[in-house]
């Protein structure tokens, strides 16, 4: 057997693993904790490449041994608490474990919601290293509170062809990595716009409840991420359209809305439940074609588990 399809298989068999053990409750794996080490795959890759040239046996073998390392290493990190999991106050010093002080500064942002607000709103999201979570409604258009550990965040509003368009990203380059713990930031929106909502970033997380929110699409690009987001029955049809590479992704959708994924989820593993498979590969919820209000679902990912539950 060649060594790349072996060493596809043990990754498979890792990753495989790792989500079995997560479904379980055995194990609590933060999948963006580990994305530091993604070079080490580039290692492995040039290794794997130079060895099946020569057709060494020895260094097969050793490149076997490296992965194997390897994934014991990132089986472990995987399973230390984020530092951003713990909140700290404004301007507190916190301890860095190693007789550091770090500084966690606050910023605040908020765009006024006034009745010459179209109900177009577009919100795109950026940032890496950050924590997004959605903590309610506001009389404002959009609040955000960040707590940061490095990179500076900023709130450009744009008013173009009867569209709002609010930008919230992460600015300039930033010495943070996944180590550190990364940047949180606490969201509250309107309820009365329509919202389509972007979602960028690389290593991170986003915890959105669209529950009571009028949501026409929302998108996710990440890269090492996890997702879990809620959505309502609010509107006739929402799009949602997810891209990931390493990814945790958790959709909540309505039992009152028919829904529809297609899903090119390649090595991913995928749990929809309730939905039935159609011979064109899509698949349906029993409810989809009598249903006033759709929901369609486009999953493309590479190594991530996508799950699909109704409520």
């Amino acid at each position: 057997m060649k060594l790349d399809r072996i060493m596809w298989g043990i990754i498979l068999l890792f990753i495989g693993g790792v989500l079995l053990l997560e479904n379980f409750g055995i194990i609590n794996f933060y999948w963006w904790s580990v994305w530091r080490f993604w070079p080490i795959f580039l290692i492995i890759a040039g290794v794997n490449i130079l060895f099946n040239r020569n057709k060494s046996q020895i260094g097969s073998i050793v490149s076997i041994i490296v992965l194997l390392i390897t994934l014991v290493l990132l089986f472990f990190k995987g399973q230390e608490v984020p530092a951003h999991k713990k909140r700290v106050s404004t301007e507190q010093r916190i301890d860095g474990g190693d007789g550091d002080m770090e500084d966690v500064v606050e910023q605040t942002f908020s765009q006024p919601y006034t009745d010459s607000v179209p109900a177009r709103t577009v919100l795109n999201i950026s940032g890496g290293g950050t924590s997004f979570d959605l903590k309610g409604h506001t009389d404002s258009l959009i609040s955000a509170t960040v707590q940061r550990r490095g990179g500076a965040f900023s709130l450009k509003n744009e008013f173009a062809d009867s569209v709002r368009t609010l930008s919230f990203k992460m600015k300039g380059n930033s010495s943070w990595n996944v180590g550190d713990g990364g940047n949180n930031v606490d969201l509250m929106l309107n309820t009365l716009p329509v919202w389509e909502i972007h979602v960028n970033m690389g290593a991170g997380e986003v915890d959105f409840d669209l529950s009571s929110y009028k949501v026409r699409e929302f998108s996710f690009d990440g890269g090492a991420a996890a997702l879990d987001v809620k959505l309502g029955n609010t509107l006739p049809i929402t799009d949602v359209k997810v891209k990931t590479g390493i990814a945790d992704v958790k959709i909540n959708i309505p039992m009152a809305s028919g829904c529809r994924i297609k899903a090119k989820t390649g090595l991913s593993s995928r749990a929809f439940t309730g939905f039935t498979k159609k011979a064109d590969g899509t698949f349906e919820t029993s409810n989809y074609s009598a249903s006033t209000n759709k929901i369609f679902i486009n999953l493309d990912g590479g190594l991530s588990s996508f799950e699909v539950k109704r409520y």
